[in-house]
Formats: structure tokens, sequence, C-alpha cells
């Protein structure tokens, strides 16, 4: 009789049930939980929390400062990434494990820090609040504090991509006559777009939900500087939880549908790019 060959993991089944029953607990629960307390209200007053002038002015800061630092994000993070993969530097692996301290370091010390660097007696602030910059308490210090921490989603979805890339592919369209800017729009780009959108699509969403740094950077001043899930707190610290649930579905809608859409284009780019 034949035996089955081993495996060092578990089997299909044992495997797949261990994920659905921790993709349930972690996930699907949770959310669902949120829209059952979403629904529990009836629908005028449903659609007096998600539509008050404040929400609307909330959900366009949030969206706006969130695309604003992914694409700045994409751009600062293709960079560095370009630097640490295809340049020898001393201490390069130290700077590569800087770009992971925003993934360890808590949100809320970020914003700490940059609320006390660009205030108008900071480090820097002192320097730049008399040139007219102003980077704490206002929508640019939201973009700063976003971009900080999505930046290294971009890294190290480029990374890989850009280890595995074939020099050879340069070389040829060097030797063509292709020039530097040639190689890299027609040659690079074309590869590295994918991954680059998905670092976009990462960074964007983490934007959208982050709380931590942003409430001590931005002045939470509704209509101005007041982002979505700070609106979402306030509302349950007043004891609105159905109402601050339909707000968070409403932000929930909108991540999941700009994820999708971003997941759609990154398919196509990649089925047509190139």
């Amino acid at each position: 009789m034949l035996r089955r060959a081993r495996t060092a993991l578990p089997g299909f089944r044992l495997s797949l049930g261990v994920t659905i029953f921790y993709l349930a607990v972690l996930v699907l629960i949770p959310l669902g939980a949120c829209i059952i307390k979403a629904a529990s209200l009836p629908f005028d007053r449903f659609w007096a929390a998600v539509s008050s002038d404040r929400a609307q002015a909330a959900y366009i800061f949030t969206l706006v400062s969130s695309f604003v630092a992914a694409i700045a994000s994409t751009l600062i993070g293709s960079l560095i990434a370009w630097v640490l993969v295809r340049y020898e530097f001393p201490l390069k692996r130290v700077f590569d494990s800087i770009v992971d301290i925003p993934f360890a370091l808590p949100t809320a010390v970020a914003g700490l820090v940059y609320s006390s660097l660009y205030a108008e007696n900071g480090w820097l602030g002192q320097f730049l609040v008399p040139l007219g910059i102003k980077a704490a308490y206002t929508r640019l210090a939201v973009v700063l504090v976003l971009t900080f921490i999505g930046f290294p989603f971009v890294v190290r979805a480029i990374q890989p991509v850009l280890e595995d890339l074939d020099k050879d592919m340069e070389e040829a369209a060097f030797m063509l006559g292709a020039n530097r800017w040639q190689i890299a729009f027609r040659v690079l780009l074309p590869s590295l777009l994918p991954a680059m959108m998905t670092g976009f699509a990462l960074a964007f969403a983490r934007g959208l939900g982050e709380y931590g740094s942003v409430v001590f950077v931005s002045g939470n001043m509704p209509f101005k500087t007041e982002i979505a899930p700070v609106l979402i707190v306030s509302r349950l610290e007043s004891f609105e939880y159905a109402e601050a649930t339909a707000i968070a579905v409403v932000l929930l809608s909108i991540s999941m549908s700009m994820l999708v859409l971003i997941n759609l284009l990154e398919r196509w780019s990649s089925r047509h790019v190139g």
C-alpha cells in the first residue's frame, strides 16, 4: 500500500477550520456586531447621524488627508526602497530596520513627538512658523503623521519586487539607446506598479482608520481638522453608541470600497501594463 506523504503542516480540514475560526472571532463577529448595533437605529436617526454637516466634513477631511498622505507615502517609500535595494552604504541594515519603527512605535507616541517638534515653540516649529509653515494643529500636521505611519507599507511592498527584478532588462534597454528616464518609466515602472498600488492601498487604508497619532496633532476642530475616527470617539464619549457605530459603518464601507477598487486597478495594471 502506498503511504500518504507527510507534511510539516496539519491537514487541510484542520488548518481551514482554525483559519475560519480565528477570522470569525477577530474580524467577522466584531464587524457584524458593529453593523447590528448601527441597524438598531431607525432610518431617520441613522441618516441624521451619518449625514450631518459635521460628519460630512469629517468624511471629506479624512479621505482627502489619507489620499494625499498615501501619495506622499508612495513617492517617499518607493525612493527609500530603491536606495535600500540598489545601493550599498555603511549602516544599511540599521537604516533598513529604522523603516519598521512606525510599525512598532505606538501611534500616540508619534503624535506627541510631532506636536512637540512642530509646535510654535518646538525644535523645528520655532524656525518654520515664522516662515508661515504651521505643521502642528493644522491639516498639514495630519498629512505628516499619516505619511509617517504609511510609508513603511510602501517600502515593504516594493522591496521584494525590486530584489527579484532582472537587471539584464535595464542593461539591454541601455544598450539599445534608452536613457535613464526611459528605463525608469518604460522598463522599471510597469513591473513596480502593482507593488506600488498595493503599498498605496495599505497606506490609504491605514490612514482612514488612524486615531492615536492624529488626535495629538490635529487640534480636533470640527469642520476644520476633525477626522472621522475622532468624531466616532466624540460620539462614544457622549454615550451615543448607536450613532458612533453608524458613522463607523459608513467609514468601513468607504474603506472596503476603496480597497476593492484599488485591488481591481492593481489586477488590471498587472495584466495590461508592461
